[in-house]
């Protein structure tokens, strides 16, 4: 997840993915940290929340069946597009397509942003790589949070849709 209003609710998809019968890995980016519980995210999942590359003696983390990225900002949806791994969240996705892993991105941008020509070039790079992007509700430029509740079952419902690359 990354540093938008949105993030402090991921124990909402995080419930819903459980319920699906999914094991819940939390990654967020290092503004991410600032947005979420972190404690009560580890205890609803029962794995650390990890924002950070391993270090050299820690063990490798197992590779993820799928990715939900909610909520994307501008930034990490347009670094992701360029393949730019500059935080341990970025340099999972950076890899995911390539491996076969599906990614579901739901961008969670203002309609200024959401307007620009980079934006709207990344989305469309991401999805021509198959990844699912979600536009997700329109962020208020001078709100803390989002307009409308967010609606996490979007990308529960996209990443369904999407299944197992080969």
């Amino acid at each position: 997840m990354c540093a938008a209003g949105a993030a402090s609710g991921v124990g909402e998809l995080v419930a819903r993915a459980q319920g699906d019968g999914w094991t819940v890995q939390v990654v967020a980016t290092p503004s991410a940290l600032d947005f979420i519980d972190v404690p009560a995210l580890e205890r609803q999942t029962g794995r650390p929340v990890k924002s950070r590359y391993r270090k050299p003696h820690e063990p490798k983390p197992p590779r993820a069946d799928a990715i939900i990225v909610a909520p994307a900002t501008y930034n990490t949806v347009n670094k992701f597009a360029q393949g730019i791994a500059d935080t341990y969240a970025l340099g999972l996705l950076a890899e995911a397509p390539g491996l076969g892993i599906p990614v579901v991105v739901m961008a969670l941008v203002n309609s200024a942003l959401a307007r620009r020509t980079p934006f709207r070039r990344s989305v469309e790079d991401l999805r021509a790589e198959g990844v699912q992007v979600v536009l997700g509700p329109e962020e208020s430029p001078d709100a803390a949070g989002p307009t409308e509740p967010y609606p996490w079952h979007l990308a529960l419902s996209a990443l369904r849709t999407t299944g197992p690359r080969t």
